[in-house]
């Protein structure tokens, strides 16, 4: 979906216009992708909009920073407030919200020494990102994730992402919405930019983290909301074959919200349609962003904004 500009990007404590957020083509993120970044809703309510998850959004943001030695130099209240700020700024909701921080112009080589860092805010619209309203298909990828002892799968950083480049590219030029990558051990992974979930009759099974998977923020969600409704959740490794015999999958991310998978290496998983647990999981989560159901976990971050309509796909 191609980008829609807003008057406003965060930069470094100030708002700046959009068009003059430009980064020297020397900076040491271009060359060596050192860069952390995160992606957060901001959803439309019945009495406005809110932010979903915020705070734990950013403190990825400083927990991946602090994993790659990167200091941003601002607390979590006041990336918190950054956010809140661009956004009623801006006066977009519902919306996407990018926060990136960065190694910028200074130094040449690996050695990031000398170089600052910068970090933006930047929101927009944006729509459904896994494409398939009927659900997902999807195959698995020839592309494995990197090694734990390679890449710190736990930080969300920019270089880790060449990675999904080639998961996603793979997938559509062979003509499937996504690709779901194994880890170095053949296990099941996660998909380039979502957690993957596998429901087997009443339980539901995914990755743990030591499978080189992003610890998810919208997974943490579909886990408590999946406790409290009494369904079993089991995070264990996970074999490839076990998509195939499958009840019910589906992907999990702040831009895949909650996407059920309707075919995996063409096979269809079950009869092909969203199952029931999917469904009521969906139902949950849709609710507690939208504002049809409470919130009970206090997830929901209140911005002065009139939200328009959701955007469309």
């Amino acid at each position: 979906m191609p980008i829609q500009t807003t008057a406003n990007i965060w930069h470094n404590g100030k708002l700046i216009p959009w068009e003059k957020a430009q980064v020297h083509v020397m900076s040491h993120v271009l060359h060596y992708g050192s860069s952390v970044f995160e992606g957060l809703r901001c959803y439309k309510q019945p009495e406005g909009a809110a932010i979903f998850r915020l705070s734990d959004h950013m403190q990825r943001l400083l927990d991946s920073a602090r994993i790659y030695r990167m200091d941003l130099g601002y607390t979590l209240e006041q990336l918190n407030a950054a956010v809140i700020e661009l956004i009623e700024a801006n006066g977009v909701a519902p919306c996407y919200v990018r926060p990136i921080s960065f190694r910028g112009y200074g130094e040449v080589g690996v050695n990031p020494k000398g170089c600052p860092v910068e970090t933006y805010i930047v929101n927009y619209p944006w729509g459904k990102y896994v494409p398939g309203d009927a659900g997902a298909d999807v195959c698995i990828s020839s592309w494995n994730r990197p090694a734990p002892n390679t890449m710190p799968s736990m930080a969300k950083a920019g270089g880790n992402y060449l990675n999904s480049q080639l998961i996603r590219m793979e997938a559509d030029l062979n003509g499937y919405s996504e690709g779901i990558a194994l880890d170095v051990n053949g296990y099941l992974s996660e998909g380039s930019g979502e957690n993957l979930f596998v429901v087997r009759g009443s339980t539901i099974y995914t990755t743990p983290l030591a499978n080189s998977v992003l610890s998810g923020i919208t997974r943490d969600s579909v886990l408590t909301l999946a406790r409290h409704l009494g369904i079993t959740v089991i995070e264990q490794p996970l074999p490839r074959e076990i998509l195939y015999i499958a009840d019910e999958v589906f992907f999990t991310g702040t831009a895949a919200e909650v996407t059920p998978i309707r075919s995996i290496d063409r096979i269809l998983v079950k009869d092909g349609n969203t199952g029931p647990i999917t469904h009521q999981l969906a139902e949950e989560f849709f609710g507690i962003v939208n504002g049809s159901r409470p919130d009970r976990y206090n997830w929901l971050t209140p911005v002065n904004v009139q939200a328009a309509e959701p955007v469309g796909a």
